[in-house]
């Protein structure tokens, strides 16, 4: 066994090795997260998961790595920057016949890229240990695809601190970032979490569209935009389709208006770059896409795993929700007649056309607090605006 000196010389390595593979953070905690089995438990006592079934699956394991992962003493977790050149925050909220996309997911899947670095990153941990004479460490890679509280591990892990918003908060990376975990059976030193530095700060509770945040910390899901855009099976309900605005894909709202996030860095990797075909895309014309063009145009990103009925469930909304024009109704009728919508997305069209009806060309219905949003990243997002 290892001599704690050489312990900690094995974690100072691990956090090189992990830079040198491409993350921007390493920290490593135990597995004790007894104090966030509560928090989950209430969390979903309220129904807050929603559709997300899979969130109550397992019982409290989701808050015990040690049981996911038999033997595990320690969660390595990282963190890799995601927020691409030219995001155009501003510029693509300001225009309601533009489809706003979440930025996370602008460019490649992060899910399976990350995985694999993960996993190489224990093969060297492994590899090292066996030049020493140790016996092979068991590890398991994991990224948003297993039942673990990868915030609350992150945070312990000094990564960052729980925003209000519930994301992961760095001071210098703000929270436009992806998490993954590494579980492995050496007790390495833990690291320390830092300051909570949200003090009074409220702006993302205040500038939800649908009031989500429903208390510091607690996201009520089946509210938030993100869940009801790519969680949400069926049909969105009404009192939320005005709130969403052109948002036909996730929601970046909380983010936008926290001041942490003012001088976040622009991510490395390429694969995270906004893809040309949906960079301040047009309304009209992603709602056009065949299926077909879907599933080829969104080959390789996390959009495609929604499929092409909700995607036009979504863009539906935000064509209601646009200023009138008699091309939007033209496209929204000639999709209305599509022999192979459903009708569940044919109900979407018709609030849609609805919406279109009782507009005025004169129009310019932007939402109050989408307003106060494009206001905060034009006056503290001057690079990404």
């Amino acid at each position: 066994m290892l001599n704690s000196s050489q312990l900690k010389i094995l974690a100072d390595n691990i956090k090189s090795w992990a830079k040198e593979i491409g993350f921007a953070h390493v920290g490593i905690c135990d597995t004790d997260l007894a104090d966030e089995e509560p928090k989950l438990q209430e969390w979903l006592d309220k129904g807050y998961h929603g559709e997300m079934h899979y969130m109550a699956n397992h019982g409290m394991m989701r808050a015990r790595p040690h049981e996911l992962q038999p033997g595990c003493l320690r969660v390595i977790s990282v963190r890799m920057d995601y927020l691409p050149p030219e995001a155009g925050f501003a510029t693509n909220l300001k225009d309601p016949n533009l489809g706003y996309i979440s930025r996370y997911a602008g460019g490649r899947d992060y899910h399976k890229m990350m995985r694999n670095r993960i996993k190489k990153l224990g093969d060297r941990i492994a590899s090292h240990l066996q030049e020493l004479g140790e016996a092979m460490p068991e590890y398991r890679p994991f990224v948003d695809s297993a039942p673990i509280l990868e915030r609350p591990l992150a945070d312990k892990a000094g990564i960052g601190w729980t925003g209000k918003h519930s994301l992961i908060l760095s001071r210098n990376a703000g929270s436009w970032f992806f998490l993954g975990e590494l579980l492995i059976n050496v007790p390495l030193p833990v690291d320390e979490p830092v300051n909570n530095e949200c003090g009074k700060c409220v702006a993302c509770i205040k500038s939800c569209p649908t009031n989500a945040i429903v208390e510091p910390y607690v996201v009520d899901g089946r509210r938030c935009i993100s869940y009801l855009t790519i969680e949400h099976q069926g049909s969105i309900p009404e009192e939320f389709r005005p709130l969403i605005g052109n948002r036909i894909y996730g929601c970046d709202d909380c983010q936008l208006v926290c001041p942490v996030n003012s001088e976040a860095p622009l991510t490395e990797e390429w694969d995270f770059h906004i893809r040309d075909a949906i960079k301040l895309p047009k309304l009209v014309d992603l709602f056009q896409w065949t299926d077909q063009e879907f599933l080829t145009r969104m080959q390789g990103s996390a959009i495609r795993r929604i499929g092409h009925s909700l995607w036009l469930r979504n863009i539906a909304i935000a064509l209601g929700n646009a200023p009138f024009s008699e091309e939007i109704i033209q496209v929204l009728k000639l999709k209305r007649d599509a022999h192979d919508v459903s009708e569940m997305v044919r109900e979407h069209i018709d609030w849609a056309l609805e919406q279109q009806n009782i507009k005025r060309e004169s129009e310019l219905d932007i939402n109050r607090k989408t307003l106060r949003v494009i206001k905060a990243v034009e006056r503290g997002l001057q690079r990404d605006r």
